[in-house]
């Protein structure tokens, strides 16, 4: 494929270029599994818009990929409604409980171990994703929640056969299926862990969802599964004694809202991007990344700055470094302490932070910048604790007949979450709140606010990214990605591809990707697949070699071999009225068309 091409300056006509994508004038979903890819098309053939196949895709998700995303997690919904010209976002992330304190995890001042506390109730958020579901379908779907849980149900009565992720993510649990019975009596029957081809039934699942089909999301929050989960969440580590029980009660359950947020907005090279707001730090890391980079001619093969260039991936791997500086000390929940979004993303401050990148040289450790003059309630900065996060999550994209689009990254944290299931009930609960500071960083002294500090009612920073691209004010494009901080390089790296490197959607999705996401980090990159095509080429990783980039390995070898990410797009060409969509092969990615 031509890397700079004369598309390159209008990314309209590259991205609806390809015979590889899906097209067509109607419906398209895009999922990382076909089972709810199927879901969310078969409300969209009722005559369902994107909300109500996107309610379908969330519901079904749960059934065949537990260990990433369900209803006892959270997400982030990015919704344009095409009539209004109106893009909104419902934030049903998870929150901390009433009784939540700074110092949970770190009772006696050290902290907890994250394998121990990731696996006690302790880790549990309240959930959000029924609520924001319900709350989405109410407002703007046209179909009933029961409609939208009929899809997943048949899956969990009938069953479905086990895919090699899923198997693999079983077989390699770090014991999360193996600790709770009830889990394991489910992923591992008789002790024996479900293998690829194995057909899974779960019918305590199934009864979960007829009941929310029954009675509504209320029996979630209010009833008989509320009481189930705060039982549940009071399970322990022997190590951690009672100081890992979990702090969730029915009060908090009852009172759990979604917020309905404005996205954050930016631009690049002429191009709109919506994105999510804190407490995600998706959107505001990649719009400072794309800020960073606009200097360099990205694209330019002449000036050295072709896809996969020792130039290119460079000043990449600085952009992120220099974000994720940021992000550790200034991105929270900027409902309990404000986050300094436009001191951020103010020109002034990203020119001086963008000079620090110094072609052919590595730049030492960036400190985090100070936007105060740009952002008057901001404070100086000081380092966080930054905790580990799953390569795990899920994303999904939707597109409907009258051009309605959803965009949805949702999660229970780490693979597998918590690894406890509701007795009685089927569904894994969240391990959400380990992505809150494990230490408190709050320091009056020093006038550091704890932007990811727990605090009652709070919600944790998250990486989940779902984007729209627009032109002209009207959205051409939708994607994301899961994979813990990697899912803001991952949406880095397409939105690089498709805006600088001409390629269209599947291409951009399919290309290798580049990830680094610690100011000191090391970089990961792919190439290990035969359709990450073009690669990073050994030259190319000796080239970041010798200007000091850490993680590549020894020289003249090719260190490229990781998969990053999972990214589901879909793409709205108005001159011909079609739209299109485009799955990610890293896992078993999706599309499907729906026409009347």
């Amino acid at each position: 494929m031509s890397l700079r091409s004369p598309c390159t300056r209008w990314l309209a006509l590259c991205l609806f270029s390809s015979s590889v994508l899906a097209a067509s004038p109607d419906g398209v979903v895009a999922v990382s599994h076909p089972a709810a890819a199927a879901a969310g098309a078969r409300i969209l053939a009722a005559g369902g818009n994107a909300i109500d196949a996107a309610a379908a895709v969330q519901f079904a998700l749960n059934v065949v990929e537990p260990q990433s995303s369900g209803i006892g997690g959270g997400a982030f919904m990015l919704v344009h409604l095409a009539k209004a010209n109106e893009t909104f976002i419902v934030d049903s992330r998870e929150r901390a409980p009433t009784k939540a304190s700074a110092d949970m995890f770190a009772p006696d001042g050290l902290p907890m171990s994250f394998p121990l506390a990731s696996t006690s109730g302790l880790a549990v958020g309240v959930p959000g994703t029924v609520r924001g579901v319900d709350t989405a379908l109410k407002r703007w779907g046209t179909k009933t929640l029961a409609d939208t849980l009929a899809p997943a149900i048949e899956l969990a009565e009938r069953g479905f056969r086990v895919n090699r992720f899923l198997a693999a993510d079983i077989a390699n649990d770090g014991g999360r299926t193996q600790r709770h019975p009830e889990t394991a009596a489910i992923f591992r029957p008789g002790g024996v862990p479900l293998a690829e081809g194995d057909w899974l039934v779960q019918p305590e699942l199934a009864g979960t969802l007829k009941r929310i089909a029954a009675k509504g999301a209320d029996t979630f929050y209010r009833g008989e599964i509320a009481r189930a989960i705060v039982k549940a969440q009071q399970r322990t580590r022997s190590e951690l004694g009672d100081a890992g029980k979990g702090r969730m009660t029915l009060a908090d359950l009852a009172q759990y809202r979604v917020a309905l947020r404005e996205p954050l907005i930016g631009r690049y090279r002429g191009w709109t991007l919506a994105g999510m707001p804190p407490p995600s730090s998706g959107g505001l890391t990649l719009l400072q990344m794309l800020g960073l980079l606009e200097r360099f001619p990205l694209g330019d093969a002449a000036q050295g700055y072709g896809f996969g260039s020792p130039k290119t991936l460079h000043v990449m791997i600085e952009a992120m470094r220099l974000a994720f500086a940021d992000r550790a000390v200034w991105i929270g929940d900027d409902d309990a302490a404000p986050v300094p979004r436009h001191g951020l993303l103010h020109p002034e401050y990203l020119a001086p932070r963008a000079a620090l990148i110094k072609a052919g040289q590595r730049m030492e450790t960036p400190q985090a910048g100070d936007p105060a003059p740009w952002e008057p309630a901001a404070v100086p900065p000081a380092p966080s604790r930054i905790r580990q996060e799953s390569p795990h999550t899920t994303h999904f994209s939707i597109v409907d007949r009258w051009g309605n689009v959803v965009s949805v990254t949702s999660t229970i944290e780490f693979t597998w979450g918590s690894g406890i299931t509701v007795p009685g009930y089927g569904f894994l609960l969240n391990n959400e709140l380990t992505d809150f500071n494990f230490l408190p960083a709050a320091d009056a002294a020093a006038g550091n606010p704890g932007a990811n500090d727990v605090a009652p009612g709070k919600r944790p920073r998250s990486s989940m990214a779902p984007t729209l691209l627009f032109r002209d004010g009207k959205p051409v494009a939708a994607y994301g990605s899961p994979g813990g901080a990697t899912i803001i390089n991952s949406v880095l790296n397409v939105t690089l591809n498709l805006v600088d490197h001409g390629m269209t959607m599947q291409q951009a999705i399919d290309a290798p990707r580049l990830s680094v996401t610690h100011a000191a980090g090391k970089v990961s990159c792919e190439g290990g697949q035969d359709f990450m095509r073009p690669r990073f080429g050994i030259a190319a990783q000796d080239a970041l070699r010798s200007q000091g980039h850490a993680g590549l390995g020894e020289t003249g070898t090719d260190a490229c071999k990781e998969t990053i990410g999972s990214v589901q797009g879909i793409v709205i060409d108005r001159a011909v009225g079609e739209h299109l969509g485009a799955a990610d092969a890293r896992r078993e990615g999706t599309v499907i068309r729906v026409r009347p």
